[in-house]
C-alpha cells in the first residue's frame, strides 16, 4: 500500500469542499482510495460553533450526543458518548486545529461521501475508486490515537473469513476485517494529528480490497454496527446508565 498526505491551505468555515478537492488532489487513478478527516467536511458544512464563552462543550455533546454517560464517568473533562452507533468521545466534538470553533462531526455523513464519490468519478474519469471519512478515536486501556472509518463509498467495507479455514485448517467462526477501519487508520497515521496540514491522503495498490461501481446499501451500513446485546462489551454498555442526548 502507499499513502500519499495531501498538504492543503487552512481550513475554515465557508470553503466548498469540492472546490478543495479540486484544488487538492492530484489525478487520480483507477484503484485509488481517497480519505478526508471528518474535520474538515465539517468546516465546509459550517459545522461550527463559536468557542466564545456562550456554549460549553458539554452543552454541545448533550445536543449532539445520542447517549451519553453521566458527569461521575467523566475522566479528563471527555464523556463517553454513542452515536451513529458508535461509542465516541464527546459525540466526535474536537476543538484541535479549530482556529477558536467547537468543530462537530459532519452533517448526513453517508450523503456527503456518497457526493464526493460521484464527483471525484466523474472528475477524474474512473470507476473503481474508494472514499473513506475519517476521525480518530481511543481504545480502552491503550495509550495514543488511532484511525477510523465514519462512513465510505466504492469499496466492500467487510472482509468475511467466517468459514474459511486458518493456516492450519480450523475453520474462523467469528472473524470480519474492517476494511474501512485499516484504510481509515493507515492514511490517520500518515496525516498525522498535529499541524502538519495534511487532511486529505491518496491511498494506492491496496491489496485485499474489492471495488464496487455503486454507493453503500442499507443492509451494508447496518452491518458494520453490533447490537450493544451481541457485542463482546455488552456487559460493559448494559452495567452503566446511559442518558438519550439531544438528538435521540
Amino acid at each position: 500500500m502507499k499513502v500519499t498526505p495531501i498538504k492543503t491551505e487552512k481550513i475554515i468555515p465557508g470553503k466548498n469542499l469540492f472546490e478543495l478537492l479540486d484544488s487538492s488532489l492530484p489525478k487520480l487513478k483507477e484503484k485509488d482510495v481517497i480519505v478526508v478527516t471528518s474535520k474538515i467536511v465539517a468546516i465546509c458544512q459550517g459545522r461550527v460553533v463559536k468557542n466564545d464563552g456562550k456554549i460549553t462543550k458539554q452543552q454541545l455533546m448533550i445536543g449532539e450526543a445520542d447517549y451519553y454517560l453521566p458527569e461521575e464517568y467523566v475522566n479528563y473533562g471527555i464523556y463517553m458518548t454513542i452515536k451513529n452507533n458508535m461509542v465516541v468521545a464527546s459525540a466526535g466534538i474536537d476543538e484541535s486545529n479549530g482556529g477558536g470553533y467547537f468543530i462537530l462531526w459532519p452533517e448526513n455523513i453517508q450523503k456527503i461521501t456518497n457526493e464526493i464519490w460521484k464527483y471525484l468519478r466523474k472528475k477524474h474519469n474512473v470507476k473503481k475508486l474508494g472514499v473513506v471519512i475519517s476521525d480518530s478515536k481511543i481504545i480502552p486501556m491503550r495509550k495514543g490515537t488511532s484511525g477510523v472509518g465514519l462512513s465510505w463509498c466504492g469499496f466492500e467495507p467487510l472482509r468475511n473469513y467466517i468459514g474459511t479455514p486458518d493456516i492450519f485448517g480450523h475453520d474462523l467462526r467469528v472473524t470480519k476485517a474492517s476494511v474501512v477501519d485499516g484504510v481509515a487508520a493507515s492514511a490517520v497515521l500518515n496525516m498525522g494529528e498535529g499541524k502538519e496540514q495534511t487532511p486529505i491522503a491518496v491511498l494506492s495498490e491496496i491489496s485485499n480490497i474489492n471495488f464496487v461501481e455503486r454507493i453503500p446499501s442499507e443492509e451494508e451500513i447496518n452491518e458494520m454496527s453490533i447490537e450493544p446485546d451481541y457485542d463482546v462489551y455488552g456487559k460493559i454498555f448494559s452495567s452503566v446508565k446511559w442518558i438519550k442526548g439531544g438528538k435521540s
